[in-house]
C-alpha cells in the first residue's frame, strides 16, 4: 500500500470488526440461530459494532404488527399480525384510495376559497394556515357581520376568528368526467389539495368498513434498535393521554393512542442495550419479554386516561444483545444472565491482539475504515499507518501490560486518527503523515494524562488547583455525603 486509499474495506460488516474473532464467530451463530449475546469488556473495544453488524445478517422482517379497534371493549384493543405478502397487498390497495395531490390553483375557485387556499377579496393563493391574506392583509374568508356591538373596534378580530371557525378540511362537490357527472372530494393536504374521485371514494368506503386499525410496528423497519438508557415507557410502550378520556365524539380512540416500546419495535430484529446495569429493575421486564416473546402495552401514568387501556400479547420476538463492563457484572440480573446463557452466549471481549503481520494488516484496515467513516479527513500514508501501529503497541504495553501486542481499545485509536486528520485539514495538506500522528499523540491525551505530566499526579494537581475550603467540598466528598445521618463516607 502507498496510502489507506489502497486498502480494501470488507463488504461484510462483521469482517470490519478488528481483533474480536471469538465474538464475531458467535455473532454469526447468533444471527443464524437467533441466539442472545452478552458482551463484556471495557468501552471502545467493538461491542456496539458487533451488535449492529449482527443485525445486518438477519433476514428482512416478515410481520407487521397492528392494533385493531375493539368495538365491544374499546379500552382493550386487539392485536393483529400480518404477513409480508398480505401487508404488501393491502398497501397496494390503499394507494388507490389515497387520491391525487394537485396544486390549489388547479381546483375550482369556489373550492379553493372554501378550503382557505384562495383569498375571496384579492384572489391571492396562500397556505390555508394563513388566516390573513399576505396579498391584501385582509381575512381570507368572507364572514357576514353578525351584529357585532363593538362596531369597527373589534370587527377585524371577529372576522378573522369567525373565519377560522368556519374553515373546512374537505369539500364535497360534483364534476363532469368523460361526459358523466360524478361525486368528487377535495381535501386539504398542507400546501397541496388531495382529490378523491369516484373510484378512490369507493375504495376508501370499502376500507373503512373493515375494522379500524393502527400500524404499531411497520413491515419496513431497521433490524437494529438501540435502547441504551431507555426509560420505562420507551422500553415497554405506553398509551398516550387523552384529555377527553377517549370519548367517541370528542376524544381519540384508545387504539390510536397506543405506542410501541423498544422491545416491540425490535420484533424479528436485534434489541441492543449498552451499559445493561443502568436499566436496574427494568431488566426483569426484558427477561419476561425474552421468555414469553410477547409483552402487553398499557398506560404507565396512573393519572392519565391511558392507564385504563391495555393491549395484551403484543409480539416481541427479538435477539437480545447486551453489553457491560467487567465491574458491572454483579449489577446484571442473575435470571437474565441465566436466560442469555440458556439460549445464547456470554463473551469476554479481547483488549489486545498479537503483534504479527496479519494483525498489523488488520490495523491498517481499521485506519482505512475510520477515515472512510469520518469523511472529513484525508487518507493516511504507509508511514502514518506504521506510526499508528507503533502507538498501538505502546498502549498495549502500558494499559494492559502486554508486550508484543496491539491494543484493541480502538475508539481511542480512532480519536488519534481524527486528531491527526484535523491537523492535516487545518494545514491544507493532502494526506496524513507520520509527523501528524506524532503531534496528534500529544494533542489527543486525556485530561488525566495532562495532569500527570504537569503536576506529577492527580493528587498533586488537586493540591495546586484547590484551596483548603474548595478541597473540603470537592466532588469526591460531595458524592459520598449521606444526608440522612449527616455523615461522610470514605472509600
Amino acid at each position: 500500500m502507498e496510502t489507506t486509499e489502497d486498502v480494501l474495506i470488507p463488504p461484510d460488516p462483521l469482517n470490519r470488526v478488528v481483533g474480536q474473532d471469538e465474538a464475531v464467530g458467535l455473532a454469526r451463530i447468533a444471527a443464524k440461530q437467533r441466539r442472545h449475546l452478552l458482551l463484556v469488556g471495557p468501552p471502545g473495544t467493538g461491542k456496539s459494532m458487533i451488535a449492529q453488524a449482527l443485525a445486518l445478517h438477519l433476514s428482512p422482517p416478515n410481520e407487521e404488527i397492528r392494533v385493531v379497534h375493539n368495538p365491544e371493549s374499546p379500552e382493550r384493543p386487539l392485536v393483529e399480525v400480518k404477513g409480508r405478502e398480505e401487508a404488501l397487498r393491502e398497501v397496494s390497495a390503499l394507494k388507490g384510495a389515497e387520491g391525487e395531490l394537485i396544486d390549489p390553483e388547479e381546483v375550482p375557485i369556489s373550492v379553493a376559497e372554501r378550503l382557505r387556499y384562495r383569498c375571496v377579496h384579492c384572489g391571492h393563493y396562500s397556505p390555508p394556515s394563513d388566516a390573513v391574506c399576505p396579498g391584501c392583509s385582509r381575512p381570507k374568508a368572507a364572514v357576514q357581520n353578525m351584529g357585532n356591538p363593538f362596531g369597527d373596534l373589534l370587527s377585524g378580530i371577529m372576522e378573522v376568528t369567525l373565519g377560522q371557525m368556519s374553515q373546512k378540511d374537505r369539500v364535497t362537490t360534483t364534476r363532469k368526467q368523460f361526459g358523466k357527472e360524478e361525486v368528487v372530494v377535495y381535501e386539504r393536504a398542507g400546501e397541496l389539495v388531495k382529490v378523491l374521485d369516484q373510484k378512490a371514494l369507493e375504495k376508501r368506503r370499502k376500507i373503512e368498513k373493515e375494522s379500524p386499525h393502527k400500524v404499531l410496528v411497520p413491515l419496513e423497519r431497521h433490524p437494529f434498535l438501540l435502547a441504551t438508557g431507555a426509560s420505562e415507557t420507551e422500553l415497554l410502550g405506553d398509551v398516550k393521554h387523552d384529555p377527553y378520556g377517549g370519548h367517541p365524539q370528542l376524544g381519540t380512540e384508545p387504539y390510536v393512542r397506543v405506542v410501541a416500546g423498544a422491545i416491540h419495535e425490535s420484533h424479528e430484529g436485534v434489541l441492543f442495550i449498552d451499559e445493561l446495569q443502568q436499566l436496574g429493575p427494568l431488566q426483569r421486564y426484558i427477561l419476561t419479554a425474552m421468555q414469553e416473546k410477547r409483552f402487553p402495552i398499557s398506560g404507565r401514568n396512573p393519572q392519565s386516561a391511558g392507564a385504563s387501556v391495555r393491549v395484551d400479547a403484543v409480539p416481541c420476538d427479538f435477539i437480545f444483545v447486551a453489553a457491560c463492563n467487567i465491574q458491572d457484572l454483579p449489577y446484571v440480573l442473575s435470571p437474565l444472565r441465566s436466560r442469555i446463557v440458556g439460549s445464547g452466549y456470554e463473551v469476554l471481549v479481547e483488549t489486545t491482539m498479537p503483534d504479527n503481520e496479519t494483525n498489523r494488516a488488520k490495523m491498517a484496515q481499521f485506519v482505512a475504515q475510520e477515515i472512510a467513516m469520518d469523511r472529513r479527513i484525508p487518507h493516511a500514508s504507509k508511514e502514518a499507518v506504521e506510526a499508528i501501529i507503533k502507538e498501538s503497541r505502546r498502549r498495549a504495553k502500558e494499559q494492559e501490560g502486554k508486550s508484543g501486542s496491539l491494543t484493541l481499545r480502538l475508539r481511542e485509536m480512532g480519536g488519534l486518527i481524527r486528531s491527526a486528520g484535523d491537523l492535516v485539514v487545518n494545514e491544507s495538506g493532502d494526506r496524513i503523515e507520520a509527523s501528524h500522528i506524532a503531534r496528534a499523540v500529544k494533542i489527543a491525551r486525556t485530561v488525566e494524562e495532562q495532569i500527570k505530566e504537569r503536576y506529577g499526579s492527580y493528587e498533586g494537581g488537586l493540591s495546586r488547583d484547590l484551596t483548603e475550603a474548595q478541597r473540603a467540598t470537592a466532588p469526591y466528598q460531595y458524592w459520598n455525603y449521606h444526608e440522612s445521618d449527616d455523615e461522610r463516607y470514605i472509600g
